[in-house]
């Protein structure tokens, strides 16, 4: 069965290493069942024949209308499939999606009528942001890392900024490689266009997102930087988590400390592009 693969190696390549990460986010045990998903921004893969191809499902709405969207294409992770499964068969527990020029709808064109995300909403306004501020980045992603979900449950995290001080405490690589930190998200229903423009908001200013006892969202280059950074992040609870169940309170790094790795480094306070 012919498939939008053939013949186009970057697209190919963005795929495999979609897959790729679907099954790190398996293998953690991130992604139970089908939880978590991925939108990718996939655009400047599409040639004219892609551009021509027609729709294979009927248009749906989005429920948000995302101006910078107009004509792009993105891979999605299907609703109700598992990352296991996206892992080993990317383009059957996925699909390539095409924003009609109303920007306020959808079609699939390849490779099969796989409906994307429920999470779309949350997703294509991120991409929607990305596109707007001229950002490299162009890879979305949600999943449910345990020890930062574990963390959401404890109301003292869910104040401003305290969890990234914690996290950032843990270890200098956190500091150094997620130095806008986490923001956070009071609970929200899943799916809804509430949760998603809070994400949005969040995400202008941090590294990666947390909803409040469900899982992150990140932004990255490719989906293995927005990844990293989620699993950098996730690294650091780990530590937190496993010196807590030690009998005390770590210590962490001082202020001091932290400002060090921030001077020497020159980190930025926001992201490069």
């Amino acid at each position: 069965m012919a498939s939008i693969l053939d013949g186009r190696k970057g697209l190919a390549e963005v795929i495999d290493q979609i897959a790729e990460v679907t099954g790190y986010l398996w293998q953690k045990g991130w992604a139970e069942r089908n939880g978590g998903n991925i939108t990718v921004n996939v655009t400047e893969f599409m040639d004219d024949e892609c551009k021509a191809m027609p729709a294979i499902a009927p248009v749906k709405q989005i429920g948000l209308v995302l101006p910078y969207l107009k004509g792009k294409y993105f891979y999605c992770k299907g609703t109700g499939k598992r990352m296991r499964d996206l892992a080993k068969f990317p383009m059957q527990n996925g699909s390539i999606i095409r924003i009609c020029d109303d920007c306020a709808s959808y079609e699939i064109i390849a490779d099969e009528p796989v409906c994307p995300t429920s999470e779309l909403p949350t997703h294509l306004i991120l991409q929607n942001h990305l596109l707007e501020t001229g950002s490299c980045y162009k890879a979305t992603l949600h999943t449910h890392p345990i020890e930062l979900v574990a963390m959401s449950h404890i109301g003292r995290f869910l104040q401003r900024d305290e969890m990234t001080r914690v996290l950032w405490s843990m270890i200098p690589e956190t500091l150094a490689f997620a130095p806008l930190g986490i923001g956070i998200v009071p609970y929200g229903l899943p799916s809804s266009v509430e949760l998603a423009k809070d994400t949005l908001e969040q995400i202008k200013t941090h590294d990666v997102v947390m909803w409040e006892k469900h899982g992150t969202v990140a932004v990255g280059q490719d989906i293995m930087d927005a990844f990293d950074q989620t699993d950098v992040l996730n690294k650091a609870a780990t530590i937190y988590m496993t010196a807590r169940s030690m009998g005390s309170e770590p210590d962490g790094m001082t202020a001091e400390a932290m400002k060090e790795v921030q001077d020497v480094f020159n980190l930025p306070k926001k992201r490069p592009c």
